[in-house]
């Protein structure tokens, strides 16, 4: 049997292995890969790194430093998780079943992008997803919100802070804006084109130059935001366990320990309820791993 079982190979749940694995524990992290992580190829608000790393750089030196502490490792996914009185019982895609004391979930969210050419190519280098990791990086230049609806206009709103020529394209029009919103983009001067994007064009590695619609128009742009809506946090196991979750479903946890409501099992990372940043996720696991700890003293 396992002293904690670790759902979720992110940022968070690397750091709560490594923090748990220092206090020598028999430790096993599940992870189907992907991740939000993986998508970014620079993160500039990481304390120890000026210039930057990448999210599977991180992830890489995570994985490294979690090996040297006796962390174990299975890829695969979690099919079906059973609460026990002396802790849980797990079943894995390929069959496999595993104990242990401790649960972590450290899940992540789903981020849902629309098929539009050269999105991917873009993203993490000039298109982003998150205003307070990201947003510094639009100062000074021509940015564009390729989004859906009142979540695309939210995050033009945000925007404004760093940048305040901001255009927002509603890339889905039959998704509405609200009054409220329309009139919240246009009190900060933010115009609104209605149509589908075709493709988003980038130049010399892969920076972005412009944005061309499908009736024609092409919309000069540096720099860029994606926002749609369906973004969930991938909850199935939490709610299987009857972990409480808030109204879009992210998990709710005691915000000194990261205990859920569900006795021995935490919650971490971007599953929880808050913002969803790579060094909060840092910090959720290393606490979550030491309260994790006091419980099995």
């Amino acid at each position: 049997m396992y002293d904690c079982v670790i759902i979720g190979g992110g940022i968070a749940g690397l750091q709560a292995s490594i923090q748990l694995g220092r206090y020598m524990y028999k430790v096993v992290i599940i992870d189907r890969q992907g991740g939000r992580s993986v998508l970014a190829k620079r993160y500039m608000n990481v304390l120890g790194w000026p210039k930057g790393v990448s999210g599977k750089e991180l992830l890489a030196k995570g994985v490294e430093q979690a090996n040297a502490v006796g962390v174990n490792f299975l890829e695969g996914e979690v099919k079906d998780v059973r609460k026990e009185e002396d802790g849980f019982t797990l079943l894995l895609d390929r069959g496999e079943s595993i104990r242990c004391k401790r649960l972590l979930l450290s899940t992540g969210v789903d981020d849902q992008f629309p098929s539009i050419e050269g999105l991917g190519e873009t993203l993490g280098t000039s298109f982003y997803v998150c205003p307070d990791c990201d947003g510094y990086e639009i100062q000074n230049k021509k940015t564009v919100v390729v989004g859906s609806g009142n979540s695309g206009a939210a995050i033009s709103c945000i925007l404004t802070h760093w940048n305040e020529t901001i255009v927002y394209i509603n890339h889905e029009p039959e998704k509405n804006i609200s009054a409220k919103w329309r009139g919240n983009c246009q009190e900060k001067n933010i115009p609104i084109i209605e149509g589908p994007v075709l493709r988003i064009v980038s130049s010399n590695e892969n920076q972005l130059s412009h944005i061309e619609l499908i009736d024609g128009q092409t919309i000069p742009a540096e720099k860029g935001f994606v926002a749609f809506e369906g973004k969930r946090p991938v909850n199935e196991l939490a709610k299987q366990l009857g972990v409480a979750l808030d109204e879009h479903g992210s998990g709710l946890v005691d915000g000194r320990t990261q205990q859920t409501n569900v006795e021995n099992l935490w919650a971490a990372g971007d599953v929880v309820l808050h913002s969803q940043l790579v060094t909060r996720a840092m910090g959720d696991g290393s606490q979550a791993a030491i309260w994790i700890h006091k419980s099995l003293k």
